[in-house]
């Protein structure tokens, strides 16, 4: 459960940070764009080629990556670049907040991605209050990062603008990410899940 999780968020958010602030260190802004996008892909079709499962959490990584570059590029406008998350993150949270109104709130949706789930598991109570939390959890957390990263952009120079959401994301996400493995593991022990073949499923 760790390890898959680890691993998408890895791929999915860590390195493409990691490669757009090495880049834009270098080679400026526009290369760090381009080699952030390129990554996303790369790793979608080094996933297809060797065969294995491409995480819903990576689709939509890329896919928002898209949009950003390609607005940015017909605008000719970094600004729009940076500015775009803060709309992406809303549109994400409130989709997750959306989702609570269905009998299958976003978490459950993206739970097969990191581990397993067959519908008896996903449909224990408390399985479904996990799945209910975590989502307005991370719809919390995509508000938190919209406003910081609005804020940021209003009040700080580019420089300090990239370095400053560069670290602050990652860590946000870190953060968010130990918290759900740690209600997933309260929830396994309650459901006496853990130690056994079977382990509750933690998407972020």
């Amino acid at each position: 459960m760790v390890r898959r999780v680890s691993t998408s968020l890895l791929i999915a958010v860590v390195i493409p940070a990691v490669v757009f602030y090495s880049v834009y260190v270098v080679a400026g802004v526009w290369t760090a764009i381009i080699a952030a996008l390129a990554w996303s892909y790369g790793a979608i079709a080094w996933r297809a080629v060797t065969r294995r499962r491409v995480s819903g959490l990576l689709v939509l990584a890329a896919l928002l990556l898209t949009g950003r570059t390609t607005l940015s590029v017909v605008a000719d406008s970094t600004w729009l670049y940076f500015l775009q998350p803060v709309i992406s993150d809303g549109v994400v949270a409130g989709l997750f907040l959306l989702s609570l109104a269905s009998t299958r709130p976003m978490v459950a949706r993206l739970a097969g991605d990191f581990y397993p789930m067959d519908h008896e598991l996903a449909s224990r109570p408390r399985v479904r209050r996990l799945f209910r939390n975590l989502t307005i959890l991370w719809a919390v957390l995509g508000l938190t990062k919209a406003t910081l990263t609005l804020w940021l952009l209003q009040s700080q120079t580019l420089d300090t603008f990239v370095l400053v959401k560069s670290v602050a994301t990652l860590t946000i996400n870190v953060l968010a990410a130990v918290a759900t493995i740690a209600l997933a593991a309260l929830v396994a022990r309650k459901e006496g899940l853990l130690g056994s073949s079977r382990l509750v499923a933690v998407p972020v």
